[in-house]
Formats: structure tokens, C-alpha cells, sequence
């Protein structure tokens, strides 16, 4: 997948993770003296609820959100008859708050609202053509305590003894009344003797020694070899769709940067800045959600 610089997807995922849902009628759903709290004031507090209160139940959740804002319409009402508003310090806030707030517009504006189904598919084909092959196995397996017991399946097997009944018959592995079946599986997800074994088999044979583990003696039967398929389009269409928004968010990023000269007095800051704004290398993984703040 695509990398990219450290502030972008920072601002990005701060972006995503601020989103709030939009009402058409923004309806009054409370009031403090002669204030009003409005539902777009309430979806906002719900979006930022501490973590701990976001894992709530939706009912519980909104009775959180409107506490919290109640709370927030009683000081900021002490607040402004003593003129804080009025200090350097708030203004400064304000001026930085509001310049995150325009990004997050144009960001939705140009960005979200421009992401369309065709581009969605279209990375998600990329990234699959992309994708490098990987093996898998669809084996079988009987599970027994001691060498002898594994040695004597194996003879049975040689007289030809159908291999899911004597699973079902004699291994000691849970799955034994699926006659042993362990579905497909790649490497890595299996104790490495177990693993090579089953992945030096050919389709539809089965070991002619015992297969050594910390679980025991392994009889293991290969019933087909593959090529892991991809994850299907609408398990990760989300994923893909974070994707594309980032392409072309680093765009708009780009176009604005090439027409704006960008000075940084501190030597220091200057290294690092460039530093985290190089040109991404490909074949990355894609960054991870910043929480909420």
C-alpha cells in the first residue's frame, strides 16, 4: 500500500476521527437559562466523549453528551461575563481552531465528497494486482499422544482407511469430529514442523512418518493447494476508500504547497520538517487512525 509524509496522515486521520453526523433540522433539545443546546451541538459532544463513555450504549452515551454540554453552556456563560474571550490567549486559540476547522471544510469538500464508487473499485483492483502470491493449504490432520499410535494410522491409511473417520476415531485434536479438518491456512499460522510438513506435501497425499510437535504425534493429509485469494471488495471497501481519500488529500496538499513558499526560521525545525515531508516511498503500509484528542 501507499506511504506518506508524517504531518499529512496526522492531519488526515484528525480529520476522520472529528467527523460529526449532519441533521437537516437542527432542532433545540435543551436549554440552559436562556441558552439553547441544539442537536448539532449534542452530535458533537457525542463524537468527543472521553473513550471510556464513546464504549457506552447509544442512550447512555447521549445522556453523557448532554451532561457534558450543559456543563460546557454553564462556564462558558461565566466565561464570557468576565470578558475571557476578550484575552490574547483565547484569540489566539480561536484564530488556530478556526483554521483547523476551515482545513476540515475544504478537506470535505474537495476530498470526501469527491470520492466516487468507480475510484474505490479501481484501487481496490491496483492493490489486489498488487498483491504478492501466497500458498495455501487446505489440510487435515489426527493427533495421538505417542510415534507408535501416529505409525500405526499411517498403516492404516496404506490399507486404505478413509483419513476423516480415523480422526474421528482416534485423534485427540477438538476438531476431530470434523474428521480433523483445518480449512485452508498460510505459513506463519502453524508450529513451523507442522508447517513444513503439510506445505511439502502434494495434493491429496498424507505423511508417511509421524510429524513431531509440543502437541504430539501429527498424521497430516493435504486435500488441496492454492493460491490465498484476496480479501473480498466488500470486507475492505472502507479501508480502500481511507486510501483514496489520502491520495487525494496529499494532492490538494502538493497543489498548495507548490504555490506558497514556506519559511522555518528554526534550524532545528526546518531539518525535521523536511525531513517528514520527503516524498513517500512506495510500498508501505497505510497509517493507522489517529484517537480522538
Amino acid at each position: 500500500m501507499l506511504s506518506t509524509n508524517k504531518f499529512a496522515v496526522l492531519a488526515f486521520a484528525t480529520f476522520v476521527a472529528f467527523q460529526a453526523p449532519a441533521h437537516a433540522e437542527d432542532a433545540v433539545v435543551a436549554k440552559v437559562g436562556n441558552l439553547e443546546i441544539h442537536q448539532s451541538e449534542l452530535d458533537l459532544a457525542v463524537a468527543n466523549l472521553d473513550p471510556q463513555l464513546a464504549q457506552l450504549p447509544d442512550d447512555q452515551k447521549k445522556v453523557a453528551a448532554l451532561s457534558a454540554a450543559i456543563d460546557v453552556k454553564l462556564l462558558a456563560a461565566g466565561a464570557t461575563t468576565e470578558k475571557l474571550e476578550q484575552t490574547d490567549e483565547f484569540k489566539k486559540r480561536m484564530q488556530y481552531l478556526t483554521d483547523r476547522e476551515l482545513h476540515n471544510a475544504y478537506f470535505k469538500k474537495h476530498v470526501v465528497d469527491t470520492v466516487t464508487p468507480d475510484e474505490i473499485k479501481a484501487r481496490y483492483d491496483k492493490e489486489v494486482a498488487a498483491l504478492p502470491k501466497q500458498e495455501e493449504v487446505h489440510a487435515r490432520h489426527i493427533l495421538v499422544k505417542t510415534e507408535d499410535e501416529a505409525k500405526d494410522i499411517i498403516k492404516q491409511l496404506d490399507a486404505g482407511k478413509d483419513f476423516a473417520e480415523l480422526a474421528k476415531e482416534k485423534s485427540t485434536d477438538p476438531n476431530k469430529s470434523e474428521g480433523g479438518d483445518l480449512g485452508y491456512f498460510s505459513r506463519g499460522r502453524m508450529v513451523k514442523e507442522f508447517e513444513d510438513a503439510a506445505f511439502a506435501l502434494e495434493k491429496g497425499a498424507y505423511s508417511k512418518t509421524p510429524v513431531k510437535t509440543d502437541f504430539g504425534y501429527h498424521v497430516i493429509k493435504v486435500e488441496d493447494k492454492r493460491d490465498a485469494p484476496p480479501p473480498p471488495f466488500d470486507q475492505v471497501q472502507d479501508q480502500v476508500r481511507q486510501l483514496v481519500m489520502r491520495d487525494k488529500y496529499l494532492a490538494l496538499l502538493n497543489q498548495a504547497k507548490s504555490s506558497a513558499k514556506i519559511e522555518i526560521s528554526d534550524e532545528t525545525l526546518r531539518k525535521g520538517y523536511d525531513e517528514a515531508n520527503k516524498q513517500p516511498e512506495p510500498g508501505s503500509e497505510p497509517p493507522q487512525p489517529a484517537p480522538k484528542q
